[in-house]
């Protein structure tokens, strides 16, 4: 037959059972298996086990002792002795728990005395010091002896059963149904409690393959949760040679020996020619070669209190290996590398923080290392301590709450001494206590076995805190795991280094590892009475200046009041209760939605209205009436209809009423939707969760985190649902698109978007503060007591006088231009302020002490209220405060919804800001898209590669040079987008001509290689050979080595670094180019430096 065979056995089971040969697995028949095992109750090779454990030794005063065999026998009987009494997933963590760590045993020495060695029953470090068996057919007695059942293949390391797998055809009958399903459910159902438990006790890493595809899971994992693997080292090169050898004929003739002679032709034809790899074969190789699954096991398998057993996902298990391969490396200071795991939101970043505690208890390199765990806020505080204890990364078998509990420190002073003499594992702290702890004597670590772990939190470590925890911990690894990265024009500096692994929405989706989300747009009609609002606002204002009435306008649109207004709130609920209630509840599959809105008033009206339909039944969260949600220039928490609805429905235990409602939103009973502001759009994880109605404005990181409480794997939930009130579907596309942007040059790391003030370095920008302050104290002068107020509003209130310029009669300001002079000068040194305590070098100069920042912040502070007090004094400003119950009535009363209209279609939103083909654009849009290009390019040559020189002079001309092509273009704009769409291509590379390619990886080289071609001019190098060129590309290492040792050793003292640089080349290079020459290379050599300090590139 010269086609191939869709049955079972030849398409799935022998190829398996041979690859798994060919990766170094010894197949054992059916009937020797069982001969081994003693009856079809068993499901241990005991021989297999004491073989191995005869050739284990173990250590005593420097000897080195077989086991003895009542040591061995006493191992054999913990490992036989499972209890399934308290069901299969204990017994299982308990057989887990004794491989992982090994089993004690006691043994009576030749001294007579007693030594209680630990003896690994499996060698995790060396794959060839264990046994490898795969059986297929094994008959297994049921639990209650009734009846067999006969998993397809077996694999046993050292005679324990570790791995079953099943394996179906590729076609199934049931269109509806694949294959590998049939195999995932045969899993499931050979796991219950009458049929052979016993065996999947024993069983760590279970697989579902069917040719075509194939997918792996764990004792007790739900269908849904079953995971594809895309493997990141072993290549489709890898994955052949592994199918395509040759199988050793002793191996073949026991393979085939009880099998028809029919099967023996087919593979032999079939083996005779090249083979291409499947799905299953990859997922075979990935995850069990020999060495592959004892890193799996041993390091990515959890137990955790809520979900369940958990095996690392194929991002989980690379990220983490990537992470611990940065943070064994060391800066020139001593200091660990850190760096950034971008794994999308809903992906399981926190189940990832705690495989990485793991790793650092089981990684030789790491053991020693502590971790602290920094977040911004209390609830996500709350959640990874949760994460953390019942994954188990407390090092106990069970942590338990008193533990989490007590990894917390509960204020600065308490941080400080953990910081500098604790010897706690696990440290959990938010990062503002380091604002009080680090002015602590105590509050310092400099041992580098610190791994600081930031969970999304990163993104409010731009600033002051973040410096202090730097100061107190100064060469700790820093870690932050993100599912939302900082995107360029976020002008947030990057503190962590660059991403190390990234996981994107995309490829979530596709690998089922999230639910797909559905968007669509449901827009309320309104009607408003515009002539009714501006007699309103004519009579309000009465009194007001004209930029004060302005004023009033700008804050009344800013606040988007409309959109608080009772009638379209009420329209919306009536919208959401028959969307949720047709849609969703009507199928009883005990799915949940949320509500997101602007304001708490809002949040509260939307419960009102909802339980007004009677369709649905709802509940809010929200924070306290005494702190603000939303940043609200106004807290709406004073309103009676949130102080009334605070009383009446949460009280004073506030903890407690949160923790009950979101304890009825997980079961299947009320409420259906959860009402909330800013709480809970973050770090919120509710499977149930289903769909998300949107009344509020969000965009970037934001958004995408508020969509992500929607896209977790649940087994009734085909997609996660968007329903927006808003139209924020632009921004959810450029959202998605920034993100795919960035996934392009992930592994390099951030591309830093603060360009303002490139060529100032950054490090020294503090030391205009003192400047600044006595600049800002110059305008007050005249003030004789500092602590009167009102001496200082004399000197900014407005003060009248004739207009020599203007007309008979007509006044000005004499002291409008002081007070712009105030407020510039304000702002300057709140900004420098801002950068000071961002910067390292700041809280290592010795001049500014902690009393200068306190007086400094104290000052303003001051300022800045002082400068609200003169805009209202000269009538430039209004308080927004004073009008808003009025506007509030108003809008109530003026704006009338009329109906909500129905989505035109649905889109996937995974999809959304994907590229497009230019051949099918409009001629006007493909002209748009030019232009967009060209204008990256200006921007990305001017800004990008200012650390580069040469590149930057370069790309400046050739872009000159592709412009004027593009003119002559102009009747073609498809070849013009061509054109500059491969331009940049090239500057992205940065494929410079005349640098050679030696420099491959490192880009401050060949950036230096540039700067003599700039000095020495491009006619030299054109023109010479491989021996010429060799003494700059030396020269060029040499400068990139002087100035990384000149930065690690003036790492305290930024100010030296220059001078270093200076010394350290000058004499060299005066030998190489002369003196003059020598100077112009250095400079340069200066300015790529400083750029790289200001990028955190160096």
């Amino acid at each position: 037959m010269n086609t191939p065979r869709l049955q079972e056995q030849y398409s799935a089971h022998i190829p398996a059972l041979h690859l798994l040969c060919n990766l170094g697995w010894q197949y054992l028949s059916a009937a020797d298996c069982l001969a081994l095992r003693g009856s079809t109750r068993e499901v241990l090779l005991k021989p297999r086990l004491i073989e191995v454990l005869k050739s284990r030794r173990f250590e005593y005063k420097g000897e080195w002792f077989p086991l003895s065999a009542n040591a061995i026998d006493q191992i054999v009987r913990e490992l036989s002795a499972l209890n399934l009494g308290e069901g299969l997933l204990p017994a299982n963590e308990r057989l887990y728990t004794r491989l992982a760590l090994g089993i004690t045993v006691t043994e009576f020495m030749p001294d007579g005395k007693k030594h209680q060695p630990t003896i690994p029953v499996i060698d995790w470090a060396t794959p060839e010091a264990n046994r490898w068996d795969v059986t297929e057919e094994m008959e297994v007695l049921s639990a209650q002896g009734t009846h067999n059942r006969i998993p397809d293949v077996v694999g046993f390391v050292n005679g324990i059963p570790l791995v079953v797998i099943e394996a179906k055809r590729p076609e199934s009958g049931n269109q509806n149904k694949a294959m590998v399903d049939e195999g995932i459910s045969q899993h499931l159902r050979n796991q219950r409690q009458d049929e052979i438990p016993h065996l999947f006790a024993y069983a760590q890493l279970l697989l579902a393959i069917s040719n075509s595809e194939g997918r792996y899971g764990t004792t007790h994992t739900p269908a849904k949760f079953w995971s594809r693997w895309r493997d990141e080292e072993f290549d489709e090169a890898h994955m052949a040679a592994a199918k395509n050898r040759k199988l050793d004929a002793k191996t073949k003739a026991v393979l085939f020996a009880d099998k028809p002679p029919k099967l023996r032709d087919y593979f032999d034809s079939l083996w005779s020619k090249p083979m291409l790899a499947t799905d299953q074969d990859r997922l075979l190789v990935s995850l069990l070669t020999p060495a592959r699954l004892l890193e799996l096991l041993h390091f990515f398998i959890l137990f955790d209190r809520k979900v369940g057993k958990v095996v690392a996902r194929y991002p989980q298990f690379f990220g983490i290996r990537a992470l611990v391969a940065r943070i064994n490396q060391y800066r020139p200071d001593g200091s660990r590398e850190g760096g950034i795991v971008w794994h999308t939101t809903g992906s399981g970043k926190s189940f990832t923080m705690v495989f990485l505690t793991k790793a650092l208890v089981l990684h030789d390199s790491l053991k020693a290392c502590r971790v602290v765990v920094v977040t911004d806020r209390l609830d996500l505080e709350d959640q990874l301590a949760k994460n953390f204890m019942s994954g188990g990364a407390f090092g106990s078998q069970i942590a338990t709450r008193k533990e989490g509990e007590k990894a917390k420190v509960s204020s600065g002073r308490e941080l400080a001494k953990r910081i500098g003499s604790g010897t706690e594992r696990i440290v959990f702290t938010l990062v503002h206590k380091f604002n009080t702890a680090s002015q602590l004597p105590e509050c310092y670590n400099p041992s580098s076995d610190i791994i600081v772990l930031v969970d999304e939190g990163h993104r409010s470590h731009g600033g002051e805190s973040h410096e202090r925890m730097r100061k107190a911990l100064p060469h700790a690894a820093y870690v932050a795991f993100t599912g939302t990265p900082l995107l360029k024009n976020e002008k947030t500096a990057n503190k962590f280094g660059p991403i190390v692994h990234a996981y994107t929405m995309a490829r979530a989706v596709e690998d089922g590892t999230v639910t797909p989300l559905l968007y669509e747009e449901r827009v309320p009609e309104l009607t408003i009475n515009e002539e009714a609002v501006n007699r309103w606002f004519d009579k309000i204002t009465v009194g007001l200046s004209d930029a004060q009435r302005a004023d009033l306008k700008k804050k009344f649109a800013n606040k988007g009041a409309v959109y608080g207004a009772a009638n379209r709130i009420e329209l919306i609920a009536w919208d959401i209760a028959v969307h949720f209630s047709e849609n969703i509840k009507k199928l009883n599959l005990g799915l949940k939605g949320q509500v997101a809105t602007t304001s708490k008033l809002d949040a509260i009206r939307y419960k009102k209205y909802l339980d007004e339909t009677g369709l649905v039944s709802s509940a809010v969260i929200i924070s306290p009436p005494d702190t603000r949600e939303g940043n609200k220039e106004v807290d709406e928490s004073s309103l009676p209809e949130v102080q009334k609805w605070w009383k009446e429905n949460v009280g004073k235990d506030a903890e407690a009423y949160e923790r009950k409602v979101l304890a009825d939103f997980s079961s299947e009973g009320a409420p259906d939707l959860l009402i909330v502001v800013d709480r809970l759009l973050t770090g919120f994880d509710e499977p149930a969760n289903t769909v998300l109605y949107i009344d509020k404005p969000l965009k970037e990181h934001n958004l995408i985190q508020a969509i992500a409480r929607v896209n977790r794997l649940h087994e009734a939930k085909r997609y996660g649902v968007l329903v927006d009130y808003r139209g924020i579907l632009k921004q959810l596309d450029t959202a998605i698109r920034a993100y795919q942007d960035l996934e392009t040059r992930t592994q390099g790391g951030y591309e830093l978007a603060d360009i303002e003030g490139l060529y100032s370095q950054f490090s020294t920008e503090y030391k205009r503060l003192p400047g600044l302050h006595d600049a800002l104290w110059g305008f007050f002068k005249e003030v004789k007591n500092r602590q009167d107020l009102e001496q200082y509003r004399q000197i900014l209130m407005p003060k009248y006088a004739p207009d020599p310029n203007g007309e008979p009669g007509e006044t000005y300001d004499t002291r409008q231009k002081l007070r712009e002079d105030f407020y510039e000068t304000l702002t300057q040194f709140g900004l420098c302020l801002q950068t000071a305590l961002s910067s390292r070098s700041f809280y290592e100069d010795n001049s500014f002490s902690e009393q200068d920042v306190r007086t400094y912040k104290e000052d303003l502070r001051f300022f800045t209220s002082l400068r609200k007090i003169a805009r209202q004094d000269a009538m430039e400003t209004v308080d927004y405060s004073v009008y808003e119950d009025q506007i509030r009535r108003m809008v109530d009363k003026q704006v009338i919804g009329m109906e909500v209209r129905e989505p035109e279609g649905v889109y996937l939103v995974h999809q959304l800001g994907q590229e497009e083909d230019p051949a099918t654009w409009s001629e006007e849009k493909t002209r748009n898209e030019t232009d967009i290009i060209r204008t990256r390019l200006k921007r990305t040559i001017e800004q990008e590669l200012a650390d580069d020189p040469y590149a930057q002079k370069v790309f400046a001309e050739l872009l000159k040079q592709a412009i004027a092509e593009a003119e002559a273009m102009f009747d073609h704009p498809l070849k013009q987008y061509a054109l500059f769409k491969k331009f940049e291509e090239k500057v992205e590379q940065r494929e410079v001509d005349g640098i050679p390619d030696s420099f491959g990886d490192n880009p401050h080289a060949h950036a230096y290689f540039g700067a003599f071609r700039m000095a020495l001019g491009d006619a030299l190098f054109d023109s010479a050979d491989a021996g010429t060129l060799r003494p700059y590309v030396e020269e060029a290492y040499a400068i990139d080595t002087a100035v990384r040792n000149a930065v690690a050793e003036n790492s305290l003292n930024p100010q030296n670094i220059e001078a270093a640089i200076r010394k350290s080349l000058l004499p060299r290079l005066f030998s190489l180019i002369g003196l003059d020459k020598a100077k112009e290379v250095i400079d340069l050599v200066i300015q790529i430096t400083r750029i790289g300090l200001s990028r955190g590139n160096l």
